[in-house]
């Protein structure tokens, strides 16, 4: 299963769930793994930082990052990563938050890869 969820989650955590950051830049005091094909483009980031209008960031998301990914090898990779274990996607926002994660989480549902918020 792959759920998703935010750096200040990651003590409440199962021990039996991988934590992968699939933000541009972890945290300095993070050393867990990383997928960076996930991560949003520091060019429509920073953009958005800027204006925060959410629907420039999304087309942009899904033109640059998730229209160059095939849902499957995504899964796969994630899957080799983690050990075949489950695996929660971080980043930084909380829950409620405008989050490039939960258009990851939408993309992976929609091609038939269950993904959703874990529940801590």
């Amino acid at each position: 299963m792959i759920y998703t969820s935010y750096f200040a989650k990651l003590n409440r955590l199962p021990p039996d769930v991988v934590p992968i950051s699939i933000c541009g830049k972890a945290p300095a005091w993070y050393d867990g793994l990383q997928y960076k094909k996930l991560a949003p483009k520091y060019s429509f980031f920073s953009e958005w930082k800027i204006t925060h209008d959410n629907n420039y960031y999304i087309e942009h998301f899904n033109d640059e990052v998730l229209s160059t990914l095939s849902p499957q090898v995504v899964y796969n990779e994630l899957m080799k990563l983690s050990g075949g274990k489950d695996i929660v996607l971080i980043c930084y926002e909380k829950p409620t938050d405008f989050c490039h994660r939960h258009l990851v989480a939408e993309w992976l549902t929609n091609n038939g890869i269950k993904c959703e918020e874990i529940a801590l």
